[in-house]
């Protein structure tokens, strides 16, 4: 990673074409480095970050005080970082010393909470590092009234709160703390002269991951890991070695490809796509994943597997149509430089980073590039590889069909609609996160968004699924309508999911739409497509499905619209 001066040389670099993140940052130290490495640091991930830096030691006056600037102005985030030195001075003053973290974050609840119910902000809250005052020697972590036991255990009651709220992130410090040592991220001269605890050098790994969270607030994040296999899954090449001789056990080097195997398993498990990209035979490949007995990784663990003797960019444009999704939604990891450099020029999209020569290194420079960030997570993921391997035999079918009329009624695809509940709306949500392309007007909906428009009176959410002969796709598509008038309703964001564009989804959608404002006296629906880079695939929908268009918007009229044809039937038993 560049050096904190080397990333302040980026504010050369015109960033008028990049997208805009307004960001709020309270704190009780001075912040001018930091806001300036994370503005620097954000130009190289596209991204113009405006840093307003609330004035020292004004975190509550500034939440609490309705005149004040950050409730006056729309900033997109807001950046929270409390540090522990100063917690410190809290808890050498106060005599209630073994009630102290029920007494911080009784404080730290109160003023997330009051964000929450005053703004649409997202916030960002660092956690603290951690910082032991030595009263107590190592006895202090047995200890309930030293400090560093009062201070693990509101880290904790933080991480406690905070899983049960969607628009808070947690800046997790105190674990790049221990990646980058005590010494190397805290600077006390810095906090004498300067009044800001945190070393220079820390800063370009602090705004990493800042820059992180900001992605996924704006729903940019990996989505899919192809892999490589030969010196990169395990050690050697199957193609010359023989599968009982390739580098892959509980001995040797061959432990740090189990590890590295154990841990793609666990991204698998929160819903990453696994594919396979290698220059090899697929049968010899597909041995070892089959009767190797140290292997990890099975079969059913990859959602598109291509081993073949055909180029690397090549096969991997040709996965990116299977599964859907943009390339910057990818990583690619090869061992051999020749094919990361020829990937990365070829597909600049897609996220191509430079494994260690040593295979024992590849874990700890992973954990490092926090490639996989997210802002969610349900059981619902689990089902992803599943989604996707269906998905690959679709594409095999229809590659033998030149009528697609024939092969979509071959399909024998069924819709069940639903409306909001408080089983789908953690799949809802994410939906409103990931998807880009077929998303009309991007409205990124929390679950918390959800279950209000759940309750509401004036707003209603359909969810629709998908499945046929080969597999449900699960929950694909929802659309939020808000009421207009008692004779109209407006679509303030419909998303759908890429993997079932062109099956006809749109058109069964409309009819159940008009269906439903028939036998509720609707007469008319209207919306609007809010143009982003990566939705213009849907900027002719509307005209496609018999809107008329006023100026930006659209209007059906719902007495005047035919039947739409669709070979999907619905499934409400």
């Amino acid at each position: 990673m560049k050096s904190y001066r080397k990333i302040l040389k980026n504010k050369i670099i015109k960033t008028s074409t990049y997208d805009k993140v307004d960001v709020a940052l309270l704190s009780d130290q001075s912040t001018q480095f930091l806001s300036k490495v994370i503005h620097g640091l954000g130009i190289e991930y596209s991204l113009n970050i405006s840093v307003w830096e609330a004035p020292i030691n004004q975190i509550e006056q500034q939440i609490y005080n309705p005149g004040s600037k950050f409730n006056s102005e729309s900033f997109d985030s807001v950046l929270i970082f409390e540090s522990t030195h100063s917690l410190l001075k809290k808890f050498s003053l106060t005599p209630e010393k073994n009630d102290f973290a029920e007494i911080q974050i009784d404080r730290i609840k109160a003023y997330l909470n009051h964000i929450r119910d005053t703004s649409n902000k997202k916030v960002i809250l660092f956690n603290f590092y951690e910082l032991n005052d030595y009263v107590y020697g190592n006895f202090s972590s047995k200890v309930n009234q030293s400090f560093i036991f009062q201070l693990r255990k509101l880290n904790f009651l933080i991480s406690e709160f905070i899983s049960n709220n969607d628009k808070i992130s947690i800046l997790d410090i105190s674990t790049i703390q221990n990646k980058i040592g005590f010494d190397k991220m805290l600077d006390a001269s810095m906090y004498i002269n300067y009044g800001f605890i945190l070393s220079l050098d820390s800063l370009p790994t602090i705004a990493k991951n800042i820059i992180d969270l900001l992605l996924v607030h704006k729903s940019i994040f990996k989505k899919c890991l192809v892999l490589d296999l030969d010196n990169t899954l395990w050690g050697g090449i199957i193609g010359d070695d023989g599968i009982d001789k390739i580098q892959l056990g509980e001995l040797g080097i061959g432990k740090a490809f189990v590890d590295f195997q154990t841990w793609i398993i666990k991204l698998k498990e929160r819903g990453i796509i696994i594919c396979i990209c290698s220059k090899n035979s697929e049968d010899i490949a597909k041995n070892v994943f089959i009767n190797h007995p140290d292997m990890k990784l099975t079969l059913d663990d990859i959602s598109v597997f291509v081993a073949n003797w055909d180029s690397k960019v090549d096969n991997i444009k040709n996965i990116q149509k299977v599964l859907n999704i943009g390339f910057d939604s990818m990583v690619f990891l090869d061992d051999n430089p020749y094919e990361r450099d020829s990937v990365r020029n070829n597909i600049p999209e897609i996220t191509v980073p430079d494994l260690p020569i040593d295979p024992a290194n590849y874990l700890s420079f992973l954990y490092q590039e926090n490639l996989f960030e997210t802002n969610s997570f349900s059981d619902l993921d689990k089902n992803r590889t599943n989604l996707y391997q269906t998905e690959y035999e679709r594409v095999k079918l229809k590659s033998n069909f030149t009528d697609l009329s024939q092969y979509m009624r071959g399909l024998n695809m069924l819709s069940r609609v639903d409306k909001l509940s408080t089983f789908n709306i953690p799949r809802v949500s994410q939906l409103s996160h990931r998807s880009n392309q077929f998303n009309l007007r991007t409205v990124r909906y929390s679950e918390s968004d959800l279950a209000q428009i759940m309750k509401s009176e004036d707003d209603i959410g359909f969810v629709f699924d998908l499945k046929d002969k080969f597999g449900s796709h699960g929950i694909i598509s929802l659309i939020i309508l808000k009421k207009v008038s008692e004779s109209e309703v407006f679509i303030e964001n419909w998303a759908m999911s890429c993997r079932v564009l062109e099956r006809g989804m749109e058109q069964f959608i409309i009819n159940y739409l008009i269906e439903y404002c028939q036998q509720n006296e609707i007469f008319t629906i209207s919306s609007e497509y809010l143009e982003t880079t990566k939705n213009k695939i849907v900027s002719k929908l509307y005209n496609r499905l018999g809107f008329t268009q006023n100026k930006n918007k659209y209007y059906l009229k719902v007495a005047e619209q035919p039947n739409l044809e669709t070979k999907i039937c619905i499934n409400n038993e």
